[in-house]
């Protein structure tokens, strides 16, 4: 639960910051639904919207981060506070690779030639609505620092993966069955690809909020720094 402060300015600043984080949690929301609804239509349009709003993105990450600098030299907080404010910088962070994920799928789009016809795999479609709901979720058990809905958040990830694992499987059976939808059905994989990086940055921000509101921290608590394939997290562009 949140706590007031004696100065009424820092108290500000604080709230603030949960302000900037929300708004830009919810514009990295928009943009994931733009980006999967632009590859699915092939509509360049969208896709070029997507690659805006993550540049608007990327100044808004710079400029958070700036500011939670600025408030941890000048008000050189502890405990609680100290954990917000470097939680808001990891938080900020994640945002920001889930619009570089984004962006990816949009780039897909704009460089894709037209593609051969193959049967839209609907789990993808279904993944990227979940991850969407993770992020929501986790950006909420933040702003609440509700540890208990963040924990809920982290344990849906594992079916977001088994979702990814699904598509990949029906994509390979595309392609063995007909070599002619290779190309189409690697777009597909890359996306549900992308799409299930999303779910593990929003499992990232929902440890943030155990850690803000217990002080814990659980990243490396239960396997969560592995993605599905066992491997390090590849680095997002």
């Amino acid at each position: 639960m949140n706590h007031v402060h004696t100065s009424k300015n820092y108290e500000v600043e604080l709230e603030n910051l949960r302000t900037r984080v929300l708004s830009m949690g919810g514009r990295v929301e928009h943009q994931v639904r733009a980006a999967v609804l632009a590859y699915s239509e092939g509509d360049t349009q969208m896709a070029e919207q997507v690659l805006t709003i993550e540049r608007e993105i990327n100044l808004e990450h710079l400029s958070a981060d700036q500011f939670c600098t600025e408030v941890i030299a000048r008000r050189q907080p502890a405990a609680r506070d100290l954990r917000l404010l470097l939680g808001v910088i990891r938080v900020i962070s994640d945002l920001e690779r889930v619009a570089d994920q984004a962006a990816k799928i949009a780039k897909l789009v704009l460089r894709s030639e037209q593609r051969s016809a193959l049967p839209r795999v609907h789990s993808i479609y279904q993944s990227a609505e979940m991850a969407n709901t993770m992020i929501r979720g986790a950006l909420d058990a933040f702003a609440r620092e509700d540890s208990a809905q963040a924990r809920a958040v982290m344990s849906s990830d594992k079916e977001l993966d088994a979702q990814y694992i699904a598509s990949m499987r029906q994509l390979i059976t595309y392609m063995m069955e007909d070599p002619r939808t290779i190309s189409s059905a690697l777009d597909d994989l890359w996306v549900a690809k992308a799409i299930e990086r999303m779910g593990d940055h929003a499992e990232n921000i929902a440890e943030v909020a155990i850690y803000i509101a217990e002080g814990e921290d659980v990243r490396y608590s239960s396997g969560a720094d592995q993605n599905v394939s066992g491997t390090e997290d590849e680095e997002d562009e």
